[in-house]
């Protein structure tokens, strides 16, 4: 049987998800935060507020789950980020309720730093486990 286009990049979604590693999974979910954001935002200006609301509610579904996720005994800044993730829970709530462009706008300008942050970090990352893995075929063990 055929898989339609749709449920190819559907299927490659998911392939790619479960197969991302935890900081590659962390930067896909602010990439798609600000993506969300940034596409409620063009609805308020439009006033197409289907279209925001529902960007609105997956963006702070995804504050949930960093939320979540964030393990705040670990680290000294753990207690600042949480605060930063409510305050952008409650923004992007007012953004829904109000219509208030300016809520999304303030949102976007939190987090941003923080996914160019995780970017970075990923990337600083990715050099030693690239060159780890070359090292471990020039010796035959991968």
């Amino acid at each position: 049987m055929t898989m339609t286009l749709s449920a190819q990049r559907s299927q490659y979604t998911n392939d790619a998800i479960l197969s991302a590693s935890p900081v590659r999974l962390l930067t896909m979910l602010y990439d798609r935060l600000l993506l969300d954001l940034d596409r409620a935002s063009i609805a308020h200006t439009e006033q197409n507020w289907a279209v925001a609301s529902a960007n609105l509610l997956h963006a702070q579904a995804i504050v949930a789950e960093l939320t979540s996720s964030l393990k705040v005994e670990l680290w000294d800044g753990g207690e600042g980020l949480l605060a930063l993730y409510n305050y952008c829970r409650n923004l992007l709530v007012l953004a829904n309720v109000r219509r208030d462009v300016a809520s999304i706008r303030e949102s976007i300008d939190l987090l941003s730093p923080l996914r160019d942050a995780w970017h970075e970090a990923a990337s600083q990352l990715a050099v030693p486990e690239a060159a780890s893995r070359r090292g471990s075929r020039e010796l035959g063990v991968a």
